[in-house]
Protein backbone atom coordinates (compact mmCIF):
# COMPACT_ATOMS: atom_id res chain seq x y z
CA UNK A 1 0.00 0.00 0.00
CA UNK A 2 1.45 3.11 -1.07
CA UNK A 3 2.05 6.20 1.85
CA UNK A 4 -0.50 8.50 0.81
CA UNK A 5 -3.39 5.55 0.93
CA UNK A 6 -1.75 4.41 3.99
CA UNK A 7 -1.93 7.81 5.57
CA UNK A 8 -6.03 8.36 4.15
CA UNK A 9 -6.97 4.95 5.73
CA UNK A 10 -5.18 5.96 8.82
CA UNK A 11 -6.96 8.88 9.41
CA UNK A 12 -10.47 7.42 9.03
CA UNK A 13 -8.57 4.34 11.78
CA UNK A 14 -8.27 7.53 14.00
CA UNK A 15 -12.06 8.37 13.74
CA UNK A 16 -12.56 4.90 13.80
CA UNK A 17 -10.60 4.62 17.17
CA UNK A 18 -11.69 8.00 18.91
CA UNK A 19 -15.87 6.56 17.98
CA UNK A 20 -15.23 3.67 19.56
CA UNK A 21 -15.98 1.82 15.96
CA UNK A 22 -15.58 -1.95 14.90
CA UNK A 23 -15.14 -1.34 11.32
CA UNK A 24 -15.86 1.18 8.52
CA UNK A 25 -17.54 0.64 5.94
CA UNK A 26 -16.86 3.01 2.83
CA UNK A 27 -19.39 2.12 -0.17
CA UNK A 28 -19.13 5.57 -2.39
CA UNK A 29 -17.10 4.75 -5.74
CA UNK A 30 -15.22 8.14 -5.75
CA UNK A 31 -14.39 7.44 -2.10
CA UNK A 32 -13.08 4.20 -2.52
CA UNK A 33 -10.79 5.34 -5.13
CA UNK A 34 -9.66 7.84 -3.05
CA UNK A 35 -8.89 5.45 -0.49
CA UNK A 36 -7.59 2.73 -3.09
CA UNK A 37 -6.71 4.27 -5.68
CA UNK A 38 -9.26 1.55 -7.61
CA UNK A 39 -12.63 3.06 -9.26
CA UNK A 40 -15.07 1.45 -10.63
CA UNK A 41 -18.91 2.21 -11.17
CA UNK A 42 -20.62 -0.65 -10.01
CA UNK A 43 -24.26 0.69 -11.33
CA UNK A 44 -26.28 -1.55 -9.15
CA UNK A 45 -23.99 -3.95 -7.71
CA UNK A 46 -22.39 -3.71 -4.15
CA UNK A 47 -19.07 -2.04 -3.62
CA UNK A 48 -17.53 -1.53 -0.33
CA UNK A 49 -13.93 -0.83 1.15
CA UNK A 50 -13.68 -2.48 5.04
CA UNK A 51 -11.15 -0.89 7.42
CA UNK A 52 -11.57 -2.63 10.22
CA UNK A 53 -10.54 -1.71 14.11
CA UNK A 54 -7.86 -4.61 13.76
CA UNK A 55 -5.93 -6.37 10.81
CA UNK A 56 -5.97 -5.01 7.57
CA UNK A 57 -8.56 -3.12 5.01
CA UNK A 58 -10.58 -5.64 2.94
CA UNK A 59 -12.51 -4.94 -0.56
CA UNK A 60 -15.68 -5.97 -1.87
CA UNK A 61 -16.14 -5.34 -5.41
CA UNK A 62 -18.29 -7.06 -7.95
CA UNK A 63 -17.24 -10.55 -9.46
CA UNK A 64 -16.27 -9.14 -12.91
CA UNK A 65 -14.25 -6.25 -11.71
CA UNK A 66 -11.88 -8.78 -10.18
CA UNK A 67 -9.01 -8.23 -11.85
CA UNK A 68 -9.39 -4.73 -12.37
CA UNK A 69 -9.52 -3.81 -7.95
CA UNK A 70 -6.22 -6.82 -7.83
CA UNK A 71 -4.10 -4.71 -11.05
CA UNK A 72 -5.09 -1.08 -9.53
CA UNK A 73 -6.17 -1.19 -5.37
CA UNK A 74 -3.70 -1.18 -2.73
CA UNK A 75 -5.68 -3.19 -1.00
CA UNK A 76 -4.88 -7.01 -0.86
CA UNK A 77 -7.70 -8.70 0.51
CA UNK A 78 -9.83 -8.43 -1.75
CA UNK A 79 -13.59 -10.27 -2.16
CA UNK A 80 -16.19 -10.69 -5.11
CA UNK A 81 -19.99 -11.51 -5.51
CA UNK A 82 -21.54 -12.71 -8.43
CA UNK A 83 -25.01 -11.15 -9.44
CA UNK A 84 -26.71 -14.03 -7.92
CA UNK A 85 -25.41 -13.86 -4.49
CA UNK A 86 -26.14 -11.66 -1.84
CA UNK A 87 -23.15 -9.16 -1.82
CA UNK A 88 -24.58 -8.55 2.10
CA UNK A 89 -23.47 -12.36 2.95
CA UNK A 90 -20.08 -11.63 1.57
CA UNK A 91 -19.74 -8.19 3.54
CA UNK A 92 -20.95 -10.37 6.89
CA UNK A 93 -18.12 -13.04 6.60
CA UNK A 94 -15.58 -9.96 6.16
CA UNK A 95 -16.52 -7.48 8.64
CA UNK A 96 -15.21 -8.39 12.46
CA UNK A 97 -17.20 -10.73 14.15
CA UNK A 98 -19.55 -9.59 17.46
CA UNK A 99 -19.52 -6.33 14.92
CA UNK A 100 -21.92 -3.48 17.15
CA UNK A 101 -20.70 -0.45 16.00
CA UNK A 102 -20.06 0.81 12.33
CA UNK A 103 -18.92 3.20 10.49
CA UNK A 104 -20.99 4.50 7.17
CA UNK A 105 -21.45 7.15 4.82
CA UNK A 106 -24.81 8.11 5.84
CA UNK A 107 -25.25 10.29 2.26
CA UNK A 108 -24.30 7.66 0.03
CA UNK A 109 -26.51 4.96 1.51
CA UNK A 110 -30.08 4.61 0.23
CA UNK A 111 -33.07 3.10 2.87
CA UNK A 112 -32.72 0.23 0.61
CA UNK A 113 -29.36 -0.76 1.34
CA UNK A 114 -29.17 0.36 4.43
CA UNK A 115 -32.16 -1.68 5.54
CA UNK A 116 -30.37 -4.91 3.54
CA UNK A 117 -27.30 -4.45 5.11
CA UNK A 118 -28.49 -3.66 8.52
CA UNK A 119 -31.00 -7.02 8.42
CA UNK A 120 -27.90 -9.03 7.51
CA UNK A 121 -24.73 -7.45 9.95
CA UNK A 122 -27.39 -6.30 12.87
CA UNK A 123 -24.76 -3.49 14.47
CA UNK A 124 -26.71 -1.53 17.03
CA UNK A 125 -25.30 1.93 15.97
CA UNK A 126 -24.20 2.73 12.88
CA UNK A 127 -21.83 6.32 12.87
CA UNK A 128 -21.83 8.70 10.13
CA UNK A 129 -18.06 8.93 8.81
CA UNK A 130 -18.55 12.24 6.60
CA UNK A 131 -16.49 14.29 8.59
CA UNK A 132 -13.34 12.75 8.20
CA UNK A 133 -13.47 12.21 4.71
CA UNK A 134 -14.39 15.74 4.55
CA UNK A 135 -11.95 17.48 6.17
CA UNK A 136 -9.71 14.75 3.93
CA UNK A 137 -11.06 16.12 1.01
CA UNK A 138 -10.69 20.02 1.92
CA UNK A 139 -6.89 20.07 2.07
CA UNK A 140 -5.63 18.88 -1.57
CA UNK A 141 -2.19 17.42 -2.01
CA UNK A 142 0.22 18.26 -4.26
CA UNK A 143 -0.88 15.15 -6.78
CA UNK A 144 -4.33 16.26 -6.46
CA UNK A 145 -3.02 19.69 -7.43
CA UNK A 146 -1.72 18.41 -10.41
CA UNK A 147 -4.58 16.26 -11.79
CA UNK A 148 -6.96 19.65 -11.29
CA UNK A 149 -4.40 21.34 -13.54
CA UNK A 150 -4.43 18.56 -15.96
CA UNK A 151 -7.99 18.60 -16.33
CA UNK A 152 -8.20 22.67 -16.38
CA UNK A 153 -5.47 22.56 -19.28
CA UNK A 154 -7.70 19.80 -21.15
CA UNK A 155 -11.29 22.10 -20.79
CA UNK A 156 -9.12 24.90 -21.76
CA UNK A 157 -8.04 23.49 -24.88
CA UNK A 158 -11.37 22.02 -25.81
CA UNK A 159 -12.41 26.12 -25.76
CA UNK A 160 -9.40 26.90 -27.49
CA UNK A 161 -10.59 24.81 -30.56
CA UNK A 162 -14.57 25.05 -30.50
CA UNK A 163 -14.14 28.94 -30.38
CA UNK A 164 -12.68 28.19 -34.10
CA UNK A 165 -16.42 27.02 -34.55
CA UNK A 166 -18.38 30.25 -33.75
CA UNK A 167 -20.22 32.48 -36.07
CA UNK A 168 -23.21 33.67 -36.38
CA UNK A 169 -26.14 30.88 -37.36
CA UNK A 170 -23.89 28.17 -35.53
CA UNK A 171 -26.35 26.67 -32.63
CA UNK A 172 -25.34 25.99 -28.30
CA UNK A 173 -26.23 22.54 -28.96
CA UNK A 174 -23.71 22.68 -32.27
CA UNK A 175 -21.20 23.76 -30.06
CA UNK A 176 -21.73 21.74 -26.99
CA UNK A 177 -21.27 18.80 -29.85
CA UNK A 178 -17.78 20.54 -30.63
CA UNK A 179 -16.74 20.85 -27.21
CA UNK A 180 -17.70 17.18 -26.24
CA UNK A 181 -15.56 15.87 -29.10
CA UNK A 182 -12.38 18.17 -28.44
CA UNK A 183 -12.61 16.65 -24.64
CA UNK A 184 -12.37 13.34 -25.54
CA UNK A 185 -10.15 13.78 -28.64
CA UNK A 186 -7.24 16.19 -25.83
CA UNK A 187 -7.85 13.25 -23.47
CA UNK A 188 -10.54 13.68 -20.71
CA UNK A 189 -12.06 10.51 -19.40
CA UNK A 190 -15.74 13.57 -20.37
CA UNK A 191 -17.57 16.05 -19.10
CA UNK A 192 -17.53 16.79 -15.52
CA UNK A 193 -20.77 18.07 -15.63
CA UNK A 194 -23.78 19.28 -18.14
CA UNK A 195 -21.69 21.42 -20.84
CA UNK A 196 -23.27 24.71 -20.90
CA UNK A 197 -23.62 27.12 -24.16
CA UNK A 198 -25.73 29.64 -23.97
CA UNK A 199 -26.08 32.75 -26.15
CA UNK A 200 -27.88 36.24 -26.14
CA UNK A 201 -30.42 36.51 -23.49
CA UNK A 202 -30.44 33.22 -22.53
CA UNK A 203 -26.88 33.77 -21.25
CA UNK A 204 -29.14 35.54 -18.05
CA UNK A 205 -29.92 32.30 -16.95
CA UNK A 206 -27.51 30.86 -14.51
CA UNK A 207 -28.44 27.43 -14.93
CA UNK A 208 -29.73 27.62 -18.89
CA UNK A 209 -29.94 24.72 -20.83
CA UNK A 210 -28.23 24.70 -24.65
CA UNK A 211 -30.61 24.20 -27.48
CA UNK A 212 -31.49 25.25 -30.86
CA UNK A 213 -30.80 28.63 -30.58
CA UNK A 214 -28.40 30.31 -33.14
CA UNK A 215 -25.62 32.65 -32.01
CA UNK A 216 -26.09 36.58 -33.44
CA UNK A 217 -24.02 39.39 -33.75
CA UNK A 218 -24.27 41.56 -31.07
CA UNK A 219 -24.99 39.38 -28.30
CA UNK A 220 -22.70 37.85 -25.54
CA UNK A 221 -21.69 33.74 -25.80
CA UNK A 222 -21.77 32.03 -22.63
CA UNK A 223 -19.71 29.17 -21.74
CA UNK A 224 -19.34 27.15 -17.79
CA UNK A 225 -17.75 23.61 -18.73
CA UNK A 226 -15.30 21.34 -17.16
CA UNK A 227 -14.04 18.17 -17.36
CA UNK A 228 -13.11 14.97 -15.73
CA UNK A 229 -9.46 13.40 -15.92
CA UNK A 230 -8.05 10.66 -13.63
CA UNK A 231 -10.12 10.94 -11.10
CA UNK A 232 -10.32 15.16 -10.32
CA UNK A 233 -12.76 18.07 -12.40
CA UNK A 234 -12.23 21.53 -13.62
CA UNK A 235 -14.71 24.04 -13.87
CA UNK A 236 -14.28 27.61 -15.66
CA UNK A 237 -16.60 29.66 -17.05
CA UNK A 238 -16.02 32.14 -19.95
CA UNK A 239 -18.25 34.98 -21.34
CA UNK A 240 -17.39 36.23 -25.15
CA UNK A 241 -18.77 39.16 -27.22
CA UNK A 242 -20.18 37.83 -30.70
CA UNK A 243 -19.32 41.07 -32.93
CA UNK A 244 -19.72 44.65 -31.43
CA UNK A 245 -21.80 44.42 -28.25
CA UNK A 246 -23.91 46.94 -26.26
CA UNK A 247 -22.18 49.55 -23.70
CA UNK A 248 -24.60 48.15 -21.31
CA UNK A 249 -23.52 44.40 -22.15
CA UNK A 250 -19.58 45.81 -21.96
CA UNK A 251 -20.18 47.48 -18.68
CA UNK A 252 -21.78 44.12 -17.24
CA UNK A 253 -18.98 42.00 -18.68
CA UNK A 254 -16.24 44.55 -17.02
CA UNK A 255 -17.91 44.66 -13.35
CA UNK A 256 -17.78 40.98 -13.40
CA UNK A 257 -14.22 41.16 -14.17
CA UNK A 258 -13.44 43.80 -11.40
CA UNK A 259 -15.16 41.26 -9.06
CA UNK A 260 -13.91 38.30 -9.80
CA UNK A 261 -10.31 39.74 -9.42
CA UNK A 262 -11.07 41.57 -6.24
CA UNK A 263 -12.18 38.81 -4.71
CA UNK A 264 -9.30 36.68 -6.02
CA UNK A 265 -7.02 39.01 -4.66
CA UNK A 266 -8.60 38.36 -1.23
CA UNK A 267 -7.32 35.19 -1.28
CA UNK A 268 -5.00 33.89 1.53
CA UNK A 269 -4.81 31.54 4.80
CA UNK A 270 -7.09 33.42 7.94
CA UNK A 271 -9.35 35.34 5.43
CA UNK A 272 -13.33 34.02 5.58
CA UNK A 273 -15.26 32.54 2.37
CA UNK A 274 -18.05 35.22 3.88
CA UNK A 275 -15.36 37.63 2.86
CA UNK A 276 -14.59 36.83 -0.74
CA UNK A 277 -18.04 36.58 -1.47
CA UNK A 278 -19.41 39.80 -0.13
CA UNK A 279 -15.84 41.54 -1.74
CA UNK A 280 -17.48 40.47 -5.11
CA UNK A 281 -20.89 41.49 -4.02
CA UNK A 282 -19.71 45.20 -3.16
CA UNK A 283 -18.45 45.54 -6.27
CA UNK A 284 -20.88 44.54 -8.41
CA UNK A 285 -23.30 46.32 -5.94
CA UNK A 286 -21.57 49.59 -6.42
CA UNK A 287 -22.35 49.39 -10.53
CA UNK A 288 -26.07 49.43 -9.78
CA UNK A 289 -26.06 45.50 -10.64
CA UNK A 290 -26.69 44.14 -6.78
CA UNK A 291 -30.34 42.74 -7.60
CA UNK A 292 -28.78 40.58 -10.64
CA UNK A 293 -26.01 39.02 -8.77
CA UNK A 294 -27.92 36.15 -7.11
CA UNK A 295 -26.18 32.80 -6.27
CA UNK A 296 -23.20 32.23 -4.07
CA UNK A 297 -19.52 33.36 -5.27
CA UNK A 298 -18.65 29.57 -5.56
CA UNK A 299 -17.93 26.41 -4.14
CA UNK A 300 -15.47 23.52 -3.33
CA UNK A 301 -13.60 21.33 -6.34
CA UNK A 302 -11.63 18.36 -6.37
CA UNK A 303 -13.13 14.90 -7.47
CA UNK A 304 -16.39 16.24 -7.71
CA UNK A 305 -17.67 19.40 -9.21
CA UNK A 306 -19.44 20.64 -6.36
CA UNK A 307 -17.79 19.56 -2.82
CA UNK A 308 -17.48 21.13 0.85
CA UNK A 309 -16.53 24.45 0.79
CA UNK A 310 -19.34 26.72 -0.05
CA UNK A 311 -18.40 30.37 -1.04
CA UNK A 312 -21.22 32.11 0.43
CA UNK A 313 -21.81 35.34 2.96
CA UNK A 314 -22.76 33.10 5.91
CA UNK A 315 -19.69 30.94 5.65
CA UNK A 316 -17.35 32.11 8.32
CA UNK A 317 -14.87 29.44 8.19
CA UNK A 318 -11.42 30.64 7.13
CA UNK A 319 -9.13 29.78 4.03
CA UNK A 320 -6.64 27.20 4.62
CA UNK A 321 -3.63 26.13 2.35
CA UNK A 322 -4.52 23.48 0.10
CA UNK A 323 -8.25 24.32 -0.63
CA UNK A 324 -9.46 24.33 -4.16
CA UNK A 325 -12.34 26.53 -5.07
CA UNK A 326 -14.11 28.56 -7.65
CA UNK A 327 -14.86 32.00 -7.68
CA UNK A 328 -17.58 32.62 -10.27
CA UNK A 329 -19.92 36.57 -9.77
CA UNK A 330 -22.35 36.76 -12.38
CA UNK A 331 -24.68 39.29 -13.42
CA UNK A 332 -27.74 38.36 -14.97
CA UNK A 333 -30.53 40.57 -16.48
CA UNK A 334 -33.22 39.28 -17.66
CA UNK A 335 -34.10 40.00 -21.86
CA UNK A 336 -30.86 42.10 -22.18
CA UNK A 337 -28.06 39.00 -21.39
CA UNK A 338 -26.04 37.46 -18.80
CA UNK A 339 -21.99 37.83 -17.90
CA UNK A 340 -20.16 34.72 -15.39
CA UNK A 341 -16.38 34.63 -15.22
CA UNK A 342 -15.04 31.29 -13.24
CA UNK A 343 -11.92 30.59 -11.88
CA UNK A 344 -10.29 27.84 -9.99
CA UNK A 345 -7.94 28.94 -7.13
CA UNK A 346 -5.40 27.13 -4.74
CA UNK A 347 -5.00 28.93 -1.00
CA UNK A 348 -1.28 28.60 -0.65
CA UNK A 349 0.88 29.06 1.99
CA UNK A 350 0.89 32.69 1.54
CA UNK A 351 -1.85 33.82 -0.76
CA UNK A 352 -3.47 32.58 -3.64
CA UNK A 353 -2.44 30.57 -7.13
CA UNK A 354 -4.86 31.21 -10.33
CA UNK A 355 -4.94 27.99 -12.18
CA UNK A 356 -7.21 28.61 -14.37
CA UNK A 357 -5.16 30.66 -17.30
CA UNK A 358 -7.87 31.16 -20.15
CA UNK A 359 -7.81 34.95 -20.86
CA UNK A 360 -10.00 36.96 -19.17
CA UNK A 361 -10.27 40.10 -20.84
CA UNK A 362 -13.44 41.23 -23.18
CA UNK A 363 -12.70 39.11 -26.21
CA UNK A 364 -14.69 39.63 -29.49
CA UNK A 365 -15.57 36.31 -31.61
CA UNK A 366 -17.32 35.78 -35.07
Amino acid sequence: MTKMFQERIQKLHDFLSKQELDAVLITSPKHVYYLTGFFTDPHERFLGLIIPAEGEPTLIVPALDREAAASASSVQNIFTHTDIQNPYEVLKQTLPAGLKQLGIEKSHMTVERYEAMGEMVGASRYVDVEEPLREMRLIKSADEVDRMKHAIQLVEDSLRETLKKVKPGVTETELVAELEFQMKRLGADGPSFTSMVLAGEKSALPHGKPGSRQVQEGEVLLFDIGVEANGYVSDITRTFAVGEISEQLREIYETVLAANEAAIAQVRPGVTFAHLDQTARDVIAAKGFGEYFMHRLGHGLGMDVHEYPSVHGQNQETLRPGMVFTIEPGIYVPGVGGVRIEDNVLVTETGVEVMTQFPKQLTVIG
